[in-house]
C-alpha cells in the first residue's frame, strides 16, 4: 500500500473511533455526541475519567452543536462494569447496573446556550423518572477498576411513559430487552461515556 493511501486509511480509522460515543463493542454504537455536564465540569471526551464526587449530582445533558429537534426523549445511564462478586471481583463477569432511567425531558425553550454552550434538556415535569438519577458509585478494587458509564438518549413521542415494573431489575439491567418491551423502535439519538474508578 502506498505511504498516501496508508496515512489516509489511518486517518480514516482515527476518524471513526473518534466519532463513536459509546465504548468499544458496545450495542447500539451511537456516534452522535450527547453533552454531558456536572455542574462547571464538561465530559469533553468519551471515555473521559471523573471523580466520583464530581458526578455525585444529577448531570445536565444537551447539546452543543444545535437544540435538539424532538419534542421527547428518554435519558438512561448504565454502569457497565458492576462485580458479578463483589469479595473477588475477578471471580465472575462484570454485570450493568441501571444508574437513571428518566423520561419526558424536553428542549428547553432558551432560544441560546447555556454559560457552557450546551442546549440543554430539562424535565417537562417535576417528577422524574421511573429510576431516579443515583450518582456512581464503584467499589474499590486491586487492582483498580474503571467503571463505564454510558448514556443514551432516545427520542420518544410527547407523552411517552414507563412504568417501573416495566423497567425489570436494575441490577443486570437489560438495555435491549428493556427496548423492546416498552416498543422503541428507533436507536439512539445521542450517547456518551465517562469512567470512575473506585
Amino acid at each position: 500500500m502506498p505511504p498516501f493511501t496508508r496515512t489516509v486509511a489511518a486517518a480514516l480509522l482515527l476518524a471513526g473511533l473518534a466519532a463513536a460515543q459509546t465504548p468499544p463493542g458496545f450495542v447500539p454504537e451511537v456516534n452522535e455526541k450527547l453533552e454531558i455536564v456536572f455542574g462547571d465540569k464538561v465530559v469533553q471526551t468519551p471515555g473521559e475519567s471523573l471523580a466520583r464526587a464530581e458526578t455525585a449530582r444529577q448531570p445536565t445533558l444537551g447539546t452543543r452543536d444545535a437544540p435538539l429537534a424532538g419534542e421527547s426523549y428518554l435519558w438512561v445511564m448504565i454502569d457497565l462494569d458492576v462485580p458479578g462478586n463483589f469479595q473477588n471481583p475477578s471471580s465472575a463477569p462484570r454485570r450493568t447496573n441501571l444508574h437513571a432511567l428518566i423520561t419526558g425531558l424536553v428542549p428547553s425553550a432558551a432560544a441560546h446556550p447555556d454559560a457552557n454552550g450546551i442546549y440543554p434538556l430539562v424535565p417537562a415535569s417535576p417528577s422524574p423518572g421511573p429510576v431516579a438519577y443515583v450518582g456512581p458509585g464503584p467499589p474499590p478494587e486491586t487492582p483498580p477498576h474503571p467503571h463505564k458509564y454510558v448514556s443514551l438518549l432516545y427520542e420518544t413521542a410527547p407523552g411517552f411513559a414507563v412504568t417501573r415494573e416495566q423497567v425489570g431489575p436494575t441490577f443486570g439491567f437489560d438495555l435491549a430487552a428493556f427496548v423492546e418491551r416498552v416498543g422503541i423502535a428507533e436507536a439512539p439519538v445521542r450517547a456518551g461515556y465517562f469512567n470512575v474508578t473506585g
